[in-house]
């Protein structure tokens, strides 16, 4: 089978679906496809914030260090989402990182002044574009809000239940959800220790809450974790 051309990766992406033939041509001409290998920086804090990146295979981290050196995730990047759009938005100099979590990712770069370009002549992907900052701004809320509010294990388990919902797929009644997350990983999105996840994972795991290996997270029935 012959693999996709860059116009048939872009349509695939939800938020360029309002895009017609002659705009996905142009993506395809002014953006530049890279790759990068698990632990590769795609980019850096303080470097310019010129580019956005549509990530097509693979997954990435996108995270900030603390003053003490510590990393702490603020998100995970999947297939097929815009990430380090905060160029977009006026930011010069970038303020975290974005870093390669999976054996090989593929993606895009754009620079922002040409995707700019292109809003100022799609209102329907602008609006897009804005719902998706929205939405982001959001989420950050609810994670911030999380880590002064809930204990660990009220975080692990809402961490367990969002990667669900987002990217779950339903065995029965389980719920099969595939990662990359190390338990380190999990506990620099959490804001814990990696040894007090462990605990409340293998806890979770001892009470047939959930099961998990390196690659996948079963859970057992959502409603009864908790």
């Amino acid at each position: 089978m012959n693999a996709p051309t860059v116009q048939q990766i872009f349509r695939q992406f939800p938020i360029l679906s309002t895009l017609n033939e002659a705009d996905i041509q142009l993506l395809s001409q002014i953006s530049e496809r890279r790759s990068a290998q698990k632990y590769e920086y795609v980019y850096l804090a303080d470097e310019p914030s010129d580019s956005i990146f549509f990530l097509a295979n693979g997954s990435v981290k996108i995270g900030i260090y603390s003053p003490d050196g510590r990393e702490i995730i603020k998100s995970i990047q999947h297939p097929l989402s815009l990430f380090g759009e905060l160029g977009l938005t006026g930011e010069i100099k970038r303020t975290e990182f974005a870093c390669a979590m999976t054996r090989e990712i593929d993606y895009f770069v754009i620079r922002v002044e040409d995707f700019r370009k292109l809003m100022q002549q799609n209102f329907q992907l602008s609006q897009a574009i804005m719902l998706m900052l929205g939405e982001r701004l959001r989420r950050a809320e609810r994670h911030w809000e999380s880590l002064i509010l809930k204990d660990v294990r009220s975080r692990v388990v809402a961490f367990l239940k969002e990667s669900a919902d987002e990217r779950g797929r339903q065995v029965g009644f389980e719920t099969m959800v595939k990662h990359s997350l190390t338990q380190q990983d999990i506990a620099n999105l959490v804001g814990a220790s990696r040894q007090t996840v462990t605990a409340i994972l293998n806890e979770l795991k001892k009470s047939n809450l959930i099961h998990f290996n390196r690659n996948t997270i079963l859970i057992r029935d959502m409603e009864k974790l908790n």
